[in-house]
């Protein structure tokens, strides 16, 4: 009993000096490293079940922590979801859902963009004394009315700190990669310079030559068409490397147009240098890779080293660079502060194709992809949370939740109470720790646009989560993984079929959308559209409220024509404007 009572006392003592050690620490709010990639397949990573591609760093957080294997993004494409994670709201009620065609933000020089009004929570974190920084891609805009007002740029969002592309990488910007930008606009528009340019030769020669009477009038009028033609055609489609292709530090840009070759390295440089900077005050990093969007990296590193080509091969270039942020993270004493997290911005681009095959991602069991409306291939992303001494190790939540539950979740943890807005996302905390059994979405709207595609109902004190497609793209051919020629699909119109009654799928029996429901097969059917059409009603009530902001004469208008196309007085430039161009000195 004596040799019981000592070891008792040396364990109260052990267990008090550890207090006093880390009792400073105590008070100071957690610091967070928030990682996105760009296009990832949930398909791709070995904890989600991939066994091809090597992915042994993004794999170790998920064994240090948490897995959420019903993390969904808000849309499945990148403006509209990054905007959702950003707000904690979806998208169209900071008016970046899409009405028409476009459904992203297509020019660095457009006035479209995250408007000034909202709120990220990056500005609630820096209003609590954190230190922000955002180190990648933002796709969100730059400016409104002037080329340096920057109203919807990072630094005006919360993010005291910001280096990275402003819009996003793209295929021109790597010669021989073609374009991704409106090409059967600048297929028409370089048909028609052409045409006007044969006319005007033409006529020329007639009238040179004396075979018919031309006026000058005539001549100078095809002149003038031609010039406008060539203008509107030329400046924003033919330079749009060095229009979109720039990387900015802060309100700066450093380099025009971009150099890809060294983009990754440098893009990891600056991440492991803001922790360096700021660990020893609370921060917050938003660290989004310009990783795995096509153009492929080409890094001699990774070149040919995976068993699925380039793709491979930059994915295990991305759970790399997550490795390298986790050891910095690490070596710094941090890991027990620190809240990391690891997604993408929406699902794998299926369509992203080339003579040598897929350049996309892969989305498991899934059905559809990037840009596919609310089918799950394009919305499921990967969700990892690690935050040692806290979380539970290799923990498994199978309940929905969403990118826009970092919003609360952060404003949380980092001690806000401070009134808000009405927001759309849950704290994970609860699910995350183990002290909650259901997720705070017992519905889930998953838009196409402005479009409510589907939603999704999670009935309490039941394992099954019904899912009610209200119209469904129409793939093209019948049954193929494509959406006609432009690569995504569209919400409106002949492009879409609409279901009455909905297509009805149960996600925990069926995952993969495979099998309709009907109510001989499914007891609740008619139950579950009820109550699905009861919630679409309350919903559709909350976005006509205050500060609902989805009209036509408000922020929606952030992706209308207007909004999008290219204005010369608002393209971002090092140098003086047309003449743009400058290499970091670090790039070289």
């Amino acid at each position: 009993m004596r040799c019981v009572r000592w070891a008792c006392l040396l364990l109260s003592v052990l267990t008090a000096t550890g207090s006093d050690v880390t009792g400073p620490d105590k008070d100071r709010p957690p610091n967070f490293v928030l990682i996105m990639v760009d296009d990832l397949g949930i398909g791709d990573i070995g904890c989600y079940g991939n066994d091809t591609i090597r992915t042994p760093h993004i794999d170790r957080l998920a064994s240090e922590g948490v897995r959420l294997t019903q993390h969904l993004a808000a849309a499945p494409l990148c403006t509209p979801s990054r905007a959702a994670f950003h707000t904690g709201r979806y998208a169209l009620r900071s008016g970046l859902g899409s009405f028409g065609r476009v459904q992203v933000l297509l020019f660095l020089g457009g006035s479209g963009g995250l408007p000034p009004s909202e709120t990220t929570f990056a500005k609630r974190l820096q209003q609590q004394g954190y230190a922000t920084g955002l180190v990648g891609k933002w796709h969100l805009g730059v400016s409104c009315e002037s080329r340096g007002d920057h109203c919807h740029h990072p630094n005006h969002h919360g993010f005291s700190f910001f280096y990275g592309l402003p819009f996003t990488l793209f295929n021109d910007c790597v010669p021989g990669h073609g374009s991704d930008i409106l090409t059967d606009l600048q297929t028409a528009l370089r048909s028609i310079t052409l045409l006007l340019g044969l006319g005007l030769a033409t006529l020329v020669g007639v009238r040179v030559l004396g075979l018919l009477d031309v006026s000058a009038g005539l001549l100078l009028s095809l002149l003038l068409l031609l010039l406008c033609s060539s203008a509107i055609w030329l400046l924003p489609f033919q330079l749009l490397a060095r229009w979109n292709c720039v990387l900015m530090r802060d309100g700066e840009v450093v380099e025009q147009p971009l150099r890809v070759d060294t983009l990754s390295q440098r893009l990891l440089q600056e991440a492991q240098g803001f922790v360096h900077r700021n660990k020893d005050q609370p921060f917050l990093l938003f660290f989004s890779l310009a990783h795995i969007h096509t153009p492929l990296f080409t890094n001699p590193q990774f070149m040919g080293k995976s068993r699925h080509g380039l793709y491979g091969d930059n994915l295990e270039e991305v759970d790399w660079i997550v490795g390298q942020i986790t050891d910095t993270v690490d070596s710094l004493g941090l890991s027990n502060h620190t809240l990391m997290y690891f997604t993408s911005d929406h699902g794998g681009f299926l369509e992203d194709r080339d003579a040598a095959g897929q350049k996309g991602g892969w989305n498991g069991i899934y059905k559809g992809g990037k840009a596919m409306g609310g089918w799950e291939g394009g919305i499921r992303v990967p969700g990892i949370f690690r935050w040692p001494g806290r979380l539970p190790q290799g923990r498994e939540v199978h309940e929905p939740t969403s990118l826009m539950d970092l919003y609360p979740t952060l404003k949380h943890l980092a001690r806000d109470d401070q009134p808000d807005r009405a927001l759309d996302g849950h704290n994970l905390m609860p699910l995350l720790e183990g002290t909650a059994r259901r997720s705070g979405h017992e519905f889930m709207f998953h838009y196409c646009g402005v479009h409510l595609n589907a939603v999704r109902w999670h009935p309490p004190g039941s394992e099954s989560i019904f899912k009610a497609h209200l119209f469904t793209p129409n793939f093209s051919p019948e049954g193929a993984v494509g959406c006609y020629h432009t690569g995504v699909c569209m919400c409106h119109g002949e492009h879409v079929t609409h279901h009455d009654p909905p297509l009805l799928y149960d996600l925990r029996r069926d995952p993969s959308e495979s099998r309709p429901l009907t109510p001989e097969l499914e007891p609740r059917y008619h139950e579950a559209l009820r109550e699905v059409g009861a919630a679409v009603r309350r919903h559709r009530d909350t976005l006509t409220g205050e500060g609902a902001q989805v009209h036509s004469d408000g922020p929606s208008g952030q992706m209308s024509w207007g909004q999008i196309l290219w204005r010369p007085w608002l393209q971002p430039c090092c140098g003086t404007f047309p003449l743009c161009g400058c290499e970091e000195q670090s790039a070289q």
